[in-house]
């Protein structure tokens, strides 16, 4: 008769150890389909307003120029037929502050008039934007404040 061999119980133990802190990790891989990733945005974003899941307000529609909606002195600042559509789905706003003065406070605008509770008026985020395109502090500090208030925002 055949012997068989013996496993060390010093082996054994660690091993039926770690089998049983394995179990519910391919239990629970085994229920679901696999790696999935989603990026939440919020419903007051520029990424939520160019996305065009929501109606625009009639005040302002996508079309609308910047410069019109914003006053002369975006139109010196950004092209003449940059639309607020095109506003919100800017990607160069990382070092330039007007491009992400822009970005946000067309969210913040829209928001202005379609969420209740947003903490600024159509008016107060025209004035912000008019005194924020001054010079590169004032942007700065006015897009931060925009982009907290559209990531507060439900």
């Amino acid at each position: 008769m055949k012997k068989h061999p013996s496993i060390p119980t010093s082996l054994l133990l660690p091993a039926v150890v770690l089998m049983l802190f394995l179990a519910p990790i391919v239990t629970q891989s085994v229920a679901r389909p696999g790696f999935v990733y989603t990026r939440t945005r919020g419903r007051c974003t520029p990424q939520y307003w160019s996305s065009r899941r929501e109606a625009w307000p009639r005040m302002i529609p996508q079309g609308s120029s910047v410069s019109k909606v914003f006053g002369s002195r975006a139109y010196e600042r950004y092209r003449y037929d940059l639309t607020l559509l095109e506003a919100t789905s800017r990607n160069d706003d990382g070092e330039n502050v007007y491009a992400r003065l822009v970005k946000e406070s067309t969210a913040a605008l829209i928001n202005s008039y379609t969420r209740k509770g947003y903490p600024y008026s159509a008016w107060e985020v025209k004035t912000a934007v008019i005194q924020g395109i001054v010079s590169d502090e004032a942007a700065a500090v006015q897009a931060q404040r925009f982009y907290d208030a559209n990531r507060a925002c439900n």
